[in-house]
């Protein structure tokens, strides 16, 4: 009899002490559907506590225009020319 392979319920690429950061835009446009709405947990496979983090990264980056806003704003935003490092306030 041969086992079923089991998806995993959380993402392996971010441990449970990982911390997102509102200045690295790259991370948290992974998290952002193209209408500009943040992806659920349920989608994102992130627990709650993640999530939570996730999201409030996600607002403070926009309010610092890190991440763009509205559905038309993603049209012309591309993450991939971004820094993959995070940049810092002086």
């Amino acid at each position: 009899m041969l086992k079923k392979s089991s998806r995993s319920k959380f993402r392996s690429e971010y441990p449970a002490d990982y911390q997102f950061d509102f200045k690295d835009p790259v991370t948290l446009a992974k998290f952002v559907i193209e209408s500009g709405k943040i992806v659920p947990s349920r989608i994102s496979k992130l627990s709650s506590y993640q999530q939570r983090s996730v999201t409030n990264a996600i607002k403070r980056a926009r309010s610092a225009s890190l991440v763009p806003v509205g559905s038309d704003a993603y049209d012309k935003f591309q993450p991939d020319h971004l820094s993959p490092k995070p940049f810092k306030f002086d």
